[in-house]
């Protein structure tokens, strides 16, 4: 063993879990996509031969490459190679619109973008503006552009890795940005030891199989998607990996592999029940049941253990910026307390406090803050926003919640208003914004409204100038070109002006009840 590598071993390092692992298990199958079966031992070639290339760029420690494609094997390829490479991966949601895509990459200071080739078009349009972009990969067997690296030219061309000697675990290994409540998002620096120890905190609280098989189908952008892969390293398991989510494909895969384990956020649950025939799969492998990205109701809950009634259900809270999970629900307590998000996971420290960080008593309301190494590192080139939000020593989730006598913390209400639609979030403000360009809007707020479908929907209300007219199809359209289709109002509703306190501050509390009584009626 060389020095350098005796060095990473020694490291908790996202490369190393699978470079542990093909040490371990090098003929087992570790992805399953479509007709393609990949061993520990092909993902880590191909993952290795990448690094090197990467290298061969002028990829070490610290540069950043982005990455915007649906899932697939490359996808899970590149994640490691860039890891293996020293470089920071930087994962853009396909679902943003061009300028949101700008920013991201260009932000985020990254050399090298991979892209499925559905998004040549998007990306040539802007290319211009990425001046710090060096060279772009397409996966893929289209190319537009001339410029553009094929992907699959990189496995012929010779490529020797040399592990990145000087890379430690406190390094970073994503940014992954999250929405931004002014309009901005803001790119949470997650390090090696975050993933890795998130990792070990999840496989500890829900007692996880080695060998298991596990079915993927969330986005892999998504920081629950990317622990996911990476869990999948350090349990010895097999992953099924679907390209998007569809209902009956899910139902036919757990049937076909065998599935033991899958995460659904509460919406895609939901669209699950909806498939016709649904007791005709066989689906008696499934051991064990995921949720989160939103509060999953009673209701559902009970159809999930019904529907798999030899699996175990489980329930995480937390955020991006907590590597995904601080809370963890147990199988044993899912139906004991209903509306509980669970106890804090080990290794995560918790505090519920109020606006001068006292402790809150138990039963009251108090703002969850978090401390521990699963916490982010900083908000990317963003010290202002890093300071306010580790105020005090301790992380600043936003999350208004309360603890009962045993401990099980309670969600109050969501961080600065945001909406969940989907298990995506999604930030008035930032629509806010956009609705704002529009000259014949006076004012407007955004809010969330229920959904049986997706678990919330937007709403925007507004108010227009004296004499100035827009339609809500006006509005939405608006919106469906300069966001991502996923943020834009379903509903518009026009009024005379919006509630205000005595300060001017507008009371959105009061918009929602407004809308949850129209609902009710029947009347939105």
């Amino acid at each position: 063993m060389t020095s350098s590598s005796l060095h990473l071993s020694r490291q908790l390092l996202v490369g190393e879990i699978l470079k542990r692992t093909v040490h371990k298990t090098p003929e087992m199958e570790a992805y399953i996509f479509e007709d393609e079966r990949v061993t520990y031992e092909k993902m880590d070639h191909r993952a290795s031969h990448l690094a090197g290339w990467l290298q061969m760029q002028g990829i070490g420690r610290d540069d950043k490459v982005a990455f915007m494609m649906k899932n697939s094997i490359e996808f899970i390829e590149i994640v490691f190679g860039i890891a293996l490479s020293g470089g920071v991966g930087v994962p853009v949601n396909f679902r943003l619109q061009r300028e949101e895509v700008r920013y991201i990459v260009e932000n985020s200071d990254s050399k090298l973008l991979f892209i499925d080739e559905e998004y040549e078009e998007m990306i040539l349009s802007i290319r211009d503006k990425l001046p710090k972009l060096e060279q772009i990969i397409v996966v893929g067997t289209e190319q537009l552009h001339q410029e553009f690296v094929n992907y699959e030219s990189i496995y012929e061309t010779a490529a020797a890795y040399h592990p990145c000697e000087s890379l430690v675990d406190e390094d970073a290994a994503f940014i992954v940005y999250t929405s931004g409540t002014t309009g901005r998002p803001k790119g949470a620096v997650l390090t090696h030891k975050n993933i890795c120890l998130n990792l070990q905190n999840i496989m500890f609280e829900g007692k996880t199989d080695l060998y298991q098989k596990q079915l993927i189908c969330v986005p892999l952008f998504h920081i629950a998607g990317l622990n996911l892969i990476i869990m999948s390293c350090l349990a010895n398991g097999t992953t099924v990996l679907l390209r998007e989510f569809n209902p009956v494909k899910l139902l036919e895969s757990v049937e076909k592999e065998q599935v033991n384990s899958f995460f659904l956020v509460p919406a895609m649950w939901n669209f699950l029940f909806q498939v016709p025939n649904f007791n005709k799969y066989d689906l008696s492998s499934v051991t064990t049941c995921s949720t989160g990205a939103a509060i999953t109701p009673l209701e559902l809950k009970k159809r999930i253990l019904k529907s798999f009634p030899n699996a175990k259900l489980s329930d995480t809270f937390g955020q991006t910026e907590t590597t995904a999970s601080t809370t963890y629900l147990k199988g044993e307590d899912t139906l004991r307390k209903t509306t509980s998000v669970g106890k804090s996971m080990i290794n995560v420290e918790t505090r519920i406090v109020d606006e001068n960080m006292n402790d809150v008593s138990v039963g009251e309301v108090g703002e969850i803050v978090y401390r521990g190494p699963t916490v982010m590192k900083e908000y990317y080139k963003n010290p202002e926003a890093t300071e306010e939000a580790f105020k005090g020593g301790w992380f600043h989730s936003g999350d208004l919640v309360k603890r009962d006598e045993e401990g099980f913390i309670y969600v109050v209400d969501r961080k600065k208003n945001m909406i969940i639609s989907g298990g995506e979030n999604i930030y008035p403000a930032e629509i806010e914004e956009v609705l704002y360009q529009l000259p014949e809007i006076l004012e407007c707020a955004v809010i969330g409204v229920p959904d049986k479908d997706w678990g919330e929907s937007v709403k925007a209300v507004v108010v227009l100038k004296p004499d100035k007219r827009l339609t809500a199809e006006q509005i939405i359209e608006y919106c469906q070109q300069n966001l991502a289709s996923y943020k834009k109002p379903k509903y518009v509703e026009f009024i005379d002006e919006l509630p205000r306190n005595a300060s001017g501050k507008v009371l959105k509390y009061v918009l929602q009840k407004e809308a949850r009584e129209a609902l009710d009626t029947e009347k939105l």
